[in-house]
């Protein structure tokens, strides 16, 4: 048998840009601002928990019942969990993923979010809103760096497969799936203006 080398183990990601999404952005943007004013329990969590901005992840549970665009959003990523599933090879047993968690997040210049991933889930999402020039990517880091140990750094011309840290530019539209144990984090805002996206969880129900 030749000499090979084989690619076992692929993380993947899925990416869907939402045909005609122009009107559901900005009604989007809306109720994110109108949240941003009156969601006095989400503004304690930014304020405790040093986030810049505005998010609804610590105080609202609900988004898709509270507002007809966050449950058209919901709708569209539930089709397209449901392809990327396919994609997965993934035997859900007669289920089908069911987005259980949503909320908005509403970054200034300046803001940031650092490395995380989504426990108590089986794949996560952002979908963009809003993203001035200069709004920064979400970048992912490959699950195994924490096992490599003493391998050498990747060299900066590595294939995209290959490298340890990457980037995914943002647009408005756009809806980027992954499996919720990737590790992913969103380096410095540095637009004049704020970044809108909405995050959300999955589940197979």
């Amino acid at each position: 048998m030749p000499d090979h080398i084989e690619s076992l183990f692929p993380t993947l990601i899925f990416r869907a840009t939402l045909a005609g999404s122009g009107r559901l952005n900005h009604e989007l943007e809306q109720a994110a601002f109108a949240l941003a004013e009156t969601d006095l329990a989400g503004r304690r969590w930014c304020a405790k928990h040093g986030y810049a901005g505005y998010t609804s992840y610590g105080s609202l549970a609900d988004l898709p019942d509270r507002s007809p665009p966050f449950a058209r959003l919901r709708r569209l990523i539930e089709r397209h969990a449901a392809r990327f599933a396919k994609d997965l090879h993934w035997d859900l047993r007669g289920g089908r993923p069911l987005c259980d968690s949503m909320w908005v997040n509403i970054l200034p210049e300046g803001g940031s979010h650092s490395s995380h991933l989504h426990t108590n889930a089986v794949l996560s999402g952002t979908y963009y809103v809003k993203t001035p020039e200069g709004a920064g990517p979400i970048v992912f880091e490959d699950p195994r760096h924490a096992m490599m140990m003493a391998a050498p750094p990747r060299k900066a011309s590595a294939p995209r497969p290959l490298r340890t840290y990457v980037s995914a530019e943002p647009a408005p539209g756009a809806l980027i799936l992954w499996e919720s144990w990737l590790r992913h984090e969103v380096p410095l805002n540095r637009a004049e203006g704020e970044r809108i996206s909405v995050s959300f969880n999955l589940v197979i129900g």
